[in-house]
């Protein structure tokens, strides 16, 4: 296991044990987490019923009782800018991260002979009131990968 030294590494942690646990409580099966090659990783590769997931964990410590800003939308990079508190964490899927994790599924696949399993792959957003000790998990299922 890694060795999460900053703040932002130590949220980002606890949120993959959140999603580790969400993902045990709905059914799913956790066979690997933080598999690691160098040009990407993948935070969470779980089964259920046959088919196999692979899940990016994206953490955010927050108030939770303002969670309602969450679902609004930004219409430009000055309104983020100004509005930093209410930052979703899926804002943070680049294309060129869609592209490494799209590599590290492809290697995982090729390496471990998974033929005809279906799979997919997931977003945990993972939202941690430090606070309060409390956390809500949204999940965006079945995300296309470039």
């Amino acid at each position: 296991m890694k060795n999460f030294t900053s703040k932002n590494q130590k949220i980002g942690e606890l949120g993959e044990d959140v999603a580790c646990k969400y993902l045990e409580k709905h059914g799913f099966l956790v066979k690997e987490r933080n598999y690691t090659k160098k040009w990407g990783e993948i935070d969470i590769i779980a089964t259920k019923e046959g088919k196999l997931y692979f899940v990016e964990v994206k953490s955010v410590s927050r108030d939770l009782d303002n969670m309602n800003e969450l679902t609004e939308s930004v219409t430009s990079a000055t309104e983020l800018a100004g509005r930093h508190a209410t930052f979703r964490p899926e804002e943070n899927m680049h294309p060129w991260k869609m592209r490494r994790l799209s590599r590290t599924v492809g290697t995982y696949l090729i390496h471990n002979r998974i033929g005809n399993t279906p799979w997919q792959f997931d977003l945990l957003i993972i939202y941690l009131d430090m606070n309060k000790r409390l956390a809500r998990v949204k999940v965006v299922e079945n995300v296309i990968l470039n």
